[in-house]
């Protein structure tokens, strides 16, 4: 069958010839684990920096923000969803080469450069690779908006080119496993790599009575503020999206969390207010 394990993230799909794993993307190729998703755009706008959010990363910038399809993990409050949990075959898509990509970039006045988001973007790896190489030819910045789910060999490669991210950070080990698909511990780690090679702030979009807990928070910035006080933390409010019904969070819960995060890290920013 040719059938391949993928290295790409923790669920380690075994793929069969021809098929994707459960992202979406990583597909199995005579053999090989290549990116199915290379090139192939569902959104792109200039946003400003802060919208990523980075509120500590070149200030009043405004970045060329692209998109494409799928994710490796199953949030029910995806705010990207349309896109996120979609098939190529389920998109609309158009190809654009690192050059073509990069030479609209040029071309935005002001731009600082490309932000990979919207999906889960470090399944691209190696599109972001081809970028990064020709933006920083011409003194412009790669940004990553990522889930922080992935191997640490893919987090290592993304480290050597990027230049700022974003990561999120959902909730402890037991509400990433039981309800998100995910992996806590593959999130810290790419949040300790990246913090040692380029700036990063970290999302916690706060939804209620998952990951709203004052003791967490503060155990969450106390390991961040291990890594650097200097660390910036955004508390965004949650609203019902998706498949999630749960009330909105109130305002008072992240300003309480603002509060107690505040203790260990310097930056500490409230969203969707």
């Amino acid at each position: 069958m040719n059938e391949i394990v993928c290295n790409h993230c923790f669920h380690h799909c075994h793929i069969p010839e021809g098929k994707t794993g459960l992202c979406h993307v990583r597909t199995n190729e005579n053999g090989m684990n290549i990116c199915g998703n290379y090139g192939k755009l569902t959104a792109m706008a200039m946003d400003p920096v802060e919208k990523k959010p980075l509120r500590n990363y070149h200030p009043g910038s405004m970045i060329l923000s692209v998109g494409s399809y799928g994710c490796n993990l199953s949030c029910p409050f995806c705010q990207n969803y349309t896109i996120s949990t979609a098939s190529e075959q389920q998109v609309r898509t158009e190809y654009f080469s690192p050059q073509e990509l990069v030479d609209i970039a040029l071309r935005q006045e002001g731009n600082l450069g490309i932000a990979f988001t919207y999906n889960e973007p470090s399944l691209m790896v190696e599109y972001i690779e081809d970028c990064a190489a020709l933006l920083h030819a011409h003194g412009m910045k790669t940004v990553l908006v990522s889930n922080g789910c992935m191997e640490q060999t893919i987090a290592e490669r993304l480290a050597r080119v990027i230049d700022a991210s974003n990561i999120d950070l959902k909730g402890n080990a037991e509400y990433y496993a039981r309800e998100l698909g995910g992996d806590y511990d593959s999130v810290w780690n790419t949040i300790r790599i990246f913090s040692e090679n380029m700036h990063v702030e970290i999302t916690t979009l706060v939804v209620p009575g998952k990951n709203d807990s004052i003791p967490w928070i503060e155990e969450e910035a106390r390991k961040l503020s291990d890594l650097s006080e200097d660390i910036p933390l955004h508390l965004s409010r949650y609203f019902p999206r998706y498949k999630s019904r749960i009330p909105a969070t109130p305002p008072e819960t992240i300003y309480a969390m603002q509060k107690a995060a505040r203790k260990y890290l310097k930056y500490v920013y409230t969203g969707n207010l």
